[in-house]
């Protein structure tokens, strides 16, 4: 009988919030978790495991092991290497100095669960995500569409409780997303977002804001939103780990849902195989079933060109693990 199955890989911040989110959904009857660390793997997995006989809502089995966990793994979720550090002055770090030191991680993951499968969908959220991605798609000859990034998941989230914050009305009336690069770069595709129909340009009219919606403003609150939870608490967790685990589900149910996640691009745009970045993506059993290029009007297009080039500039850094 099969056997939905998890892996983990990396269990820091953010791996331990997957991990309990994912033992929450009760969609996995086992989860491996994996770990440069084998003694916090293994604690990890056995509270997780101690936390199963307190509920009724899952019986999943959780244990650590090794990247033989990964032979007949569903998905695996990789959230290893270090995170951003918090600012001393608040400033914003930048998810592509730790390009250098995490392209090394990536090859390694990459490199360990290749030895036991290539079938399984992997869902990368190792900063600096764009570039990881990348190297995981176009240096381990993985089959096409079963590797991708939580992408603007998270951001797009941010995005759309900044616009029902502003409008004061539930976020989930709110359709709209960010695409580009996961860090600074990111940009709103605003020509797009609307409240139940009313566009972008109907917003104030309708529903008379608390300040009137800006490109621009807007654009850097939502880039602002990351650090500001990085430098309250030390590290983003919570919601990246959310993007995850609902990427995950979204594999495992094939409900080819539409994401803004994070893929090699293929003519579109005008990039081919040359860099990674969010794009609207269906997301069904194998991974990425379909890229969206959606028209973007001439504001967002020059958004679009710049983050790209931001991403390659920190790939240059990932591919030679040098900084220029």
């Amino acid at each position: 009988m099969k056997r939905n199955k998890l892996v983990v890989v990396g269990v820091g911040h953010v791996g331990s919030y997957v991990l309990a989110d994912a033992m929450k959904i009760g969609l996995f009857s086992e989860i491996a978790v994996i770990d440069v660390e084998q003694d916090i793997a293994f604690g990890e997995a056995l509270d997780q495991a101690h936390a199963t006989a307190l509920t009724y809502m899952s019986n999943t089995a959780v244990r650590s092991g090794d990247y033989s966990e990964c032979t007949d793994a569903d998905v695996i979720i990789c959230a290893a290497g270090p995170s951003m550090l918090k600012s001393e002055d608040d400033a914003m770090p930048d998810r592509a100095q730790l390009a250098a030191v995490n392209a090394e991680v990536i090859r390694e993951v990459m490199a360990g669960i290749t030895k036991y499968t290539k079938d399984a969908i992997i869902i990368l959220i190792t900063n600096p995500l764009d570039s990881m991605v990348y190297i995981a798609e176009n240096e381990f000859s993985y089959p096409k569409g079963r590797v991708f990034g939580t992408g603007t998941m998270l951001d797009s989230a941010r995005l759309r409780k900044i616009i029902a914050d502003n409008y004061d009305i539930d976020p989930k009336s709110v359709t709209g997303y960010m695409m580009g690069e996961h860090g600074h770069t990111a940009f709103p595709v605003l020509s797009r977002l609307n409240v139940q129909g009313f566009g972008e340009k109907e917003l104030d009219q309708v529903f008379q804001g608390k300040e009137p919606l800006s490109r621009e403003g807007i654009k850097k609150q939502v880039v602002k939103a990351a650090f500001d939870v990085l430098n309250g608490k030390g590290w983003t967790n919570a919601g990246v780990a959310q993007a995850a685990v609902t990427l995950a589900k979204a594999v495992m149910l094939d409900e080819r849902s539409v994401y803004p996640v994070c893929t090699t691009l293929h003519g579109q745009y005008g990039y081919d195989g040359d860099v990674a970045l969010s794009m609207p993506c269906i997301v069904g059993k194998n991974g990425i079933e379909k890229q969206l290029e959606i028209e973007l009007d001439p504001q967002e297009l020059e958004w679009l060109h710049q983050s790209a080039e931001y991403i390659k500039e920190a790939m240059k850094v990932a591919k030679t693990g040098k900084h220029s």
